[in-house]
């Protein structure tokens, strides 16, 4: 689970920073402000790449995921890419327990299969 949902966060990280760029081009927001909040937000996906599979990392994502689609407030592209972010966030915790899942199996099946050295 934890490769996947770092593959999707870091797609996130770049995202962010496109996104970033675009809404520099608004009038109404300062500089600083864009690349202040951008920045937290990039920042919070990486260390999210290490926390995954810590208690709460996972609704922390989920937390990332809903700010991301009401950043489509500031870019409306956004509305569009954080859905699709979402899904593949969800795509990402939902294969990669059944991955993890199959894992364990195959490695209790290994080692309940060694013949004992004697």
């Amino acid at each position: 689970m934890r490769t996947l949902c770092a593959s999707t966060l870091i797609g996130e990280v770049f995202i962010i920073g496109f996104a970033a760029l675009v809404a520099m081009k608004d009038p109404d927001l300062s500089t600083t402000t864009v690349w202040t909040v951008s920045g937290v937000a990039m920042f919070l996906c990486l260390v999210l790449c290490g926390m995954v599979t810590r208690p709460g990392g996972v609704a922390l994502g989920w937390v990332l995921q809903i700010a991301l689609i009401a950043s489509g407030v500031v870019v409306p592209t956004m509305f569009f890419l954080g859905a699709i972010f979402a899904a593949l966030w969800w795509a990402s915790v939902h294969y990669g327990r059944k991955i993890d899942e199959a894992k364990a199996r195959f490695a209790a099946q290994a080692g309940s299969s060694t013949p004992d050295a004697a």
